[in-house]
């Protein structure tokens, strides 16, 4: 009985194209953007209740920071990393 109840609350996951959809349109924004701006601009439509699931992920893993003004993708591939830190100057 207590399995049951807990298959209730976790309720629909993602796919995980649906989430690699979103985090592509974020990276490809490179800026702010609301949350309206963000299902506008996504290939495909997905319900609110599944984007608002895969944003909370994102944020739990560093990959975006979401503020009063919306959503920043944060997270910079290692290959961006060594790039920006071979152009950076040692101090």
């Amino acid at each position: 009985m207590a399995s049951t109840q807990i298959l209730e609350n976790v309720g629909h996951s993602p796919t995980l194209n649906t989430v690699l959809m979103v985090e592509e349109t974020l990276k490809d924004v490179g800026q702010v953007i609301t949350l309206a701006e963000l299902k506008r601009k996504l290939p495909r439509k997905i319900m609110h209740q599944t984007l608002v699931t895969i944003l909370d992920y994102l944020q739990i893993s560093g990959k975006i920071v979401i503020g009063t003004k919306g959503i920043l993708w944060v997270y910079a591939d290692k290959k961006e990393l060594n790039e920006l830190i071979s152009r950076g100057t040692e101090i």
